[in-house]
């Protein structure tokens, strides 16, 4: 399935739209892992625990997205974003959103 954060796709064009398709994920955080990135904020640099967790949650949330257009018939999402949100006190959700489209 073609997924592009562009309103157009190239050499492709919008037969029907089937609608707006969200795909989300909710990641705690790991107490061992928290302990290292406080650390790791009064010394600097980055936190590889905390990418780690952000790349695998907008895997999920993206996955997520493409299953629910697969499940409308769709064979491309356009137009793809994510956001994000705290949900609670160590918790953050992360969404990934687009239409999903018919093309020819």
């Amino acid at each position: 399935m073609m997924v592009a954060t562009t309103d157009t796709l190239p050499g492709r064009e919008v037969k029907e739209v089937l609608g707006v398709v969200f795909g989300s994920c909710v990641q705690m955080k790991h107490v061992g892992k928290d302990l290292r990135a406080m650390g790791r904020s009064v010394i600097g640099g980055e936190s590889k625990a905390y990418t780690e967790l952000m790349e695998e949650s907008r895997r999920t949330a993206m996955q997520r997205m493409v299953e629910e257009a697969k499940k409308l018939g769709a064979d491309a999402v356009i137009g793809m974003r994510y956001a994000t949100a705290q949900t609670m006190q160590g918790a953050a959700e992360l969404i990934a959103f687009g239409t999903a489209v018919k093309t020819v």
